[in-house]
């Protein structure tokens, strides 16, 4: 087993984020996620902080890790100085490295994040397009969708839109130019290595699940999967 201690130590926010918790319960008091989930950023620091790598690792392959919102609030409370939500994030990030974020049910939607918001970055240089969001996949938008995507421009003018047009304002055409910067971003930052990672790791959970998973898109087995499945046991 790996000392994963050790290998969050090497992500800056890990670092930043824990100082030397008391186990007081104000993160937990103030979050709204504990509110609705099970979910504790106390014992998600107290177990950290104990060095236990067989805990720890639960961790990485919990649902626990998924549900924080990242708001913040457990950094504005906190006596001692600490940030749960940034020991969180170094908890994703190391979930996502070592593969153990195919072993939860909110894990596995990090591969449906990176085929819908982290693709569109590269195909519109925006991380939520309007116009590339399916009314059939997000039903919770309700009817008045169909008619903004039906009427794009017309209605994105009215606040000075320039609809996949180059120029200033919403849903402007990011060029081709600006678009392979960000690729050279993603490259440099190990952005373009994580997303390799997360597709590595979901191809081989897919084969484990008997489920088709394609090399591009969303028009595959495992991608609907994920993107849909709820076992209705994460809220309190």
């Amino acid at each position: 087993m790996k000392n994963y201690r050790e290998l969050l130590m090497q992500d800056v926010r890990f670092e930043e984020g824990l100082n030397a918790c008391m186990n007081c319960g104000v993160c937990t008091a103030i979050c709204p996620a504990a509110e609705f989930y099970d979910y504790d950023p106390r014992k998600i620091v107290d177990i950290v902080q104990s060095d236990d790598d067989e805990e720890i690792e639960k961790l990485l392959k919990s649902e626990t890790i998924w549900y924080c919102g990242e708001c913040m609030s457990c950094k504005t409370r906190c006596p001692r100085g600490n940030t749960p939500a940034l020991i969180v994030m170094s908890l994703r990030s190391l979930s996502q490295k070592l593969g153990f974020f195919t072993e939860s049910e909110k894990g596995r939607q990090q591969f449906a994040i990176k085929r819908t918001v982290g693709e569109n970055i590269f195909k519109y240089g925006y991380c939520v397009a309007t116009y590339a969001v399916s009314p059939e996949m997000h039903r919770e938008q309700g009817p008045i969708w169909d008619y903004i995507l039906d009427h794009t421009k017309e209605i994105y003018e009215r606040f000075g839109g320039h609809v996949d047009e180059v120029g200033e304002g919403p849903l402007r055409k990011i060029t081709d130019d600006v678009k392979d910067e960000l690729k050279n971003i993603f490259e440099v930052t190990g952005g373009t290595d994580l997303f390799n990672t997360i597709e590595k790791y979901s191809k081989e959970k897919a084969e484990e699940m008997n489920l088709d998973c394609q090399d591009k898109g969303i028009d595959n087995e495992y991608f609907k999967e994920v993107f849909k499945a709820n076992n209705k046991k994460h809220t309190l």
